[in-house]
């Protein structure tokens, strides 16, 4: 707690206010009630997907569109998902919510506490208990924080899924919640760890703390819990017990050792990734366009 507490002190932080928007719908909240500076909205919303609750800005997958109406440049965008982190994981500890980095956010983590410098969202996971405490009391709450290093103040909306009470798989459906940017567009995608009911039934031993998520994902308890104590982009935050594992079996033992990817090479001496100069993508590093290992991962070399 005294670390914690620390670390909002040091931010800066102020949550100044908090209050509600309209609460559950079948799809996610119309632009209309939550429009800001844009006159219209960018979202894709697909007809052929009638029950798909949230959808993606026309321009990015990765935006919502009612807030964001263009990408953001690269230099831009890590500062603005740090904040989505910090207030996000601000906001929980603040209300006692039971949450956890997953994903390629995870991966950022266990390569420096950073977000990986190509991705551009992030992913968190919640208990059962925890998404259903969040749709009762706080769906559709916008969060307000005076941010260091941002111009202005910035509101934080925590949308919850209609569908979130659901518990089969649902291509529609995969994301419970999402923590969304109002000025940027750019979220923290919100999946819940829930019993895996299919497998209990079955009644097999090697099963019987089976977890699941909406989007396929199976897990053990104890890959996630007991939970760890850690830091993500200057916040504290908690990681799933077994995350080497979870790791692995997610990207290959190739992603906790390859220091090429995305145009990025791993400086191990700084720890951080750094862009690629050209020099290194054509020419002396004997990397082109037409190589196989064009925005692949390449073997870490020692020595």
């Amino acid at each position: 707690m005294r670390a914690l507490l620390l670390y909002l002190m040091s931010l800066f932080m102020a949550l100044t206010h908090v209050y509600a928007l309209p609460g559950l719908q079948k799809r996610e909240a119309p632009f209309d009630q939550v429009r800001t500076r844009l006159n219209r909205h960018f979202q894709d919303a697909e007809e052929d997907e009638p029950d798909k609750y949230f959808h993606e800005a026309t321009f990015h997958q990765h935006y919502d569109g009612r807030f964001g109406d263009k990408q953001l440049k690269y230099e831009e965008r890590a500062s603005h998902l740090s904040a989505l982190i910090q207030t996000y994981f601000s906001t929980m500890n603040d209300i006692g919510a039971e949450t956890w980095i997953m994903h390629g956010t995870l991966l950022g983590w266990y390569w420096n506490r950073e977000i990986l410098p190509w991705d551009t969202d992030l992913d968190v996971m919640v208990s059962e208990r925890t998404l259903y405490h969040l749709a009762g009391y706080y769906n559709m709450t916008m969060h307000h924080y005076h941010i260091p290093g941002l111009d202005t103040a910035r509101d934080y909306m925590l949308e919850v899924n209609a569908h979130y009470s659901d518990n089969g798989i649902d291509s529609s459906n995969q994301i419970d919640a999402r923590w969304i940017d109002t000025e940027t567009g750019l979220f923290i995608d919100i999946t819940a760890l829930r019993r895996n009911h299919t497998a209990e039934e079955a009644r097999a031993e090697d099963e019987a703390d089976a977890m699941m998520v909406k989007d396929k994902h199976h897990y053990l308890y104890d890959d996630i819990f007991p939970l760890r104590h850690s830091t993500f982009a200057d916040a504290p935050v908690k990681i799933p017990f077994a995350y080497p594992d979870i790791l692995t079996e997610e990207y290959g033992e190739e992603a906790l050792s390859k220091v090429f990817y995305e145009h990025h090479r791993f400086d191990l001496g700084k720890e951080e990734w750094k862009t690629l100069r050209f020099s290194e993508l054509h020419g002396s590093s004997g990397l082109s366009r037409n190589t196989s290992y064009w925005g692949m991962r390449l073997p870490l070399k020692h020595g």
